[in-house]
């Protein structure tokens, strides 16, 4: 039996729960894993440097010969050689003196300060050792990452497969972008777009399908071809109306596991899970569409890529109060304004331009009437 109404961060636990991280793994370029989680150890197949390396303009020398040396009274050199910072210092010199302790006097070098063996010299391996393990199973690259792999020769790299998503967006009402002009009653589908942009963002390759009716059938037909995704995304038809379907056949096909949840935007969610894959339904309004984006499918989302679901957030005072309902999670549009984070609109699930003229989100908890003026709060900064 589902829970109706269930509270918004037990909703997003009971979620999270039945999400299994991806394991199908592929092999990629190592200069197209930027943002991929390895799904193996990466083992250094050679040292890193390979040789005795100058660590900056100077001279190679052998450090007995600059014993002693200081400015005044400093060391005359007859064998040296001029290096330039990553050239190969050869084996007859342990050390480089840099331009400013040196002077050429003719065929002469004049050392005014004393280099111990290995002084400004990068030994063999001194960074990365042939046989270390650079990176452990589950790493996320990052860009210095990547360029560290090619430094090591390392061409491709085995990584987890990006999570596939799929995107139903439903309503008879909706037209596609750019189809038609408009006839009264109807509007643009948006909420699909919207959701695939953020999960392409998120790690996801997401299939967004055309707009299926708010038929039944069809909504049934929908879901049963896109059980192959990791993760599917129904929008619209959530509510407890009529022709509200999408739960429904979430029911018939698998299993609802919440219809309702405590969340201001959002109370019309569901979700549950069919052929082992979860299934979000979002409500149709866009901000609590988008709300859900943040609160359930994200954090599902990277649970399944192997990623954290950290968010970006700074911490500023609240420039007036936040109301709030009591015993409902409120997501509260904020906009950043000198120092301070100035509410932006707590109701109208609607108004998509709310969400344009704000810098990110206020999450109000459960237990809480509302966040009063002046109280530090943590600002989760939209992507």
């Amino acid at each position: 039996m589902f829970k109706r109404f269930s509270g918004a961060v037990a909703a997003k636990e009971m979620l999270l729960d039945r999400c299994l991280p991806i394991r199908r793994t592929e092999i990629l370029s190592s200069t197209k894993a930027a943002g991929r989680v390895t799904s193996e150890a990466v083992i250094s197949p050679v040292s890193l440097p390979g040789f005795d390396r100058a660590a900056m303009d100077g001279y190679g020398v052998r450090s007995a010969d600059t014993k002693g040396a200081r400015l005044s009274a400093p060391v005359f050199l007859k064998e040296f050689l001029a290096l330039r910072a990553g050239n190969q210092v050869p084996k007859d010199y342990d050390a480089v003196v840099m331009l400013e302790d040196a002077r050429l006097r003719e065929s002469m070098l004049e050392i005014t300060a004393e280099a111990h063996a290995y002084r400004n010299v990068s030994r063999i391996g001194e960074d990365i050792r042939q046989e270390e393990t650079v990176f452990s199973e589950g790493h996320i690259l990052r860009p210095p990452d990547v360029a560290l792999l090619a430094a090591l020769g390392i061409g491709d790299v085995r990584v987890y497969a990006r999570p596939k998503a799929a995107i139903i967006p439903t309503g008879s009402e909706l037209v596609a972008i750019g189809e038609r002009p408009l006839d009264n009653g109807e509007a643009y589908e948006i909420n699909g777009l919207m959701a695939k942009l953020y999960m392409e963002k998120w790690g996801a390759d997401a299939a967004l399908r055309g707009i299926v009716p708010g038929d039944e059938g069809q909504i049934r037909e929908a879901l049963q071809e896109s059980l192959d995704a990791d993760i599917i995304i129904i929008i619209g038809g959530t509510s407890i109306g009529e022709k509200d379907y999408a739960p429904r056949v979430l029911m018939e096909i698998g299993e609802l596991i919440v219809h309702g949840v405590r969340l201001q935007p959002g109370k019309p969610t569901a979700f549950g899970m069919a052929s082992d894959k979860p299934v979000v339904c979002l409500p149709g309004y866009p901000v609590a569409a988008l709300a859900d984006l943040y609160l359930f499918v994200r954090p599902a989302l990277q649970k399944i890529a192997r990623k954290s679901d950290a968010l970006t957030v700074v911490r500023v005072p609240l420039a007036r109060k936040i109301p709030s309902r009591p015993g409902y999670l409120s997501l509260v549009r904020v906009a950043l304004k000198d120092g301070k984070a100035e509410p932006i609109m707590i109701s109208g699930a609607g108004i998509l331009s709310s969400v344009a003229r704000s810098d990110g989100f206020v999450i109000v908890p459960e237990a809480r009437e509302g966040i009063e003026e002046g109280e530090t709060v943590d600002v989760n900064l939209f992507e």
